[in-house]
């Protein structure tokens, strides 16, 4: 099976895993977001699977788990999957840390496929910019959801809005990411994103863009020039 992981970004998550809950450090943007990611999630998850509570839900590059966790908390039965064997440690210990019990296995997408394995909801967020076969990747997402359930996806679109905030401002002038996180070729555009999940007989559910406010929290809205997620339904 064609690998969707992207060896070079895995050294470089790797290299700073140890702060994934740090909420200064390298990951502080995703800790930034999550509040409007983790609504945006219960929201599609409720709307097609009427709660949340006893849902499967496979999170994809669950890094640290700063989804996980949240969803975990609300009763989900969570899976979280992450190509670096640091991340993971980190996550299986903040886990423990934290009383929860979330399934953590480091790997890539297409292992989970090879297990016939298959859950009510499938997160990739912030990873689709990140792999290395954008139609491989959602052909797995595709595989590892059942019938009726949720592919849940969030991303950078490729604009000069987002070149100019994701990596010329975050990387370079404010350096709050390290250099070299993204790659700006990499970003796909929501028509692209949802012709892709089309491609795989996903139906899109819902489209929805992120703003960050002056004070530095970041909400829902109509703009996607920058980040936006993406709901389809199998």
């Amino acid at each position: 099976m064609t690998t969707t992981i992207d060896p070079a970004d895995v050294q470089r998550f790797a290299s700073v895993a140890a702060r994934w809950w740090d909420t200064t450090g390298p990951f502080a943007p995703l800790h930034a977001l999550n509040p409007a990611r983790l609504a945006f999630v219960r929201e599609r998850i409720t709307a097609a699977l009427g709660q949340v509570d006893g849902v499967s839900i496979l999170d994809i590059g669950c890094g640290g788990g700063l989804m996980a966790e949240p969803l975990a908390r609300l009763g989900a039965t969570v899976t979280g999957v992450d190509g670096t064997a640091e991340g993971i440690a980190a996550a299986r210990q903040h886990a423990a840390q934290a009383g929860l019990t979330i399934d953590y296995r480091q790997g890539a997408a297409e292992d989970l496929v090879a297990e016939g394995l298959r859950f009510d909801v499938v997160l990739a967020l912030e990873v689709v910019e990140h792999v290395a076969n954008v139609p491989a990747f959602l052909a797995c997402l595709r595989a590892l959801v059942r019938p009726g359930g949720v592919v849940i996806l969030s991303t950078l679109n490729r604009t000069w809005h987002s070149w100019a905030m994701a990596i010329a401002a975050a990387e370079y002038v404010l350096r709050i990411i390290p250099r070299g996180t993204h790659d700006w070729r990499q970003f796909l555009t929501p028509a692209e994103l949802v012709r892709g999940l089309r491609a795989e007989g996903l139906q899109l559910d819902r489209i929805t863009g992120l703003s960050r406010r002056l004070d530095g929290t970041w909400v829902l809205s109509d703009d996607r020039r920058v980040n936006y997620l993406v709901s389809a339904r199998a």
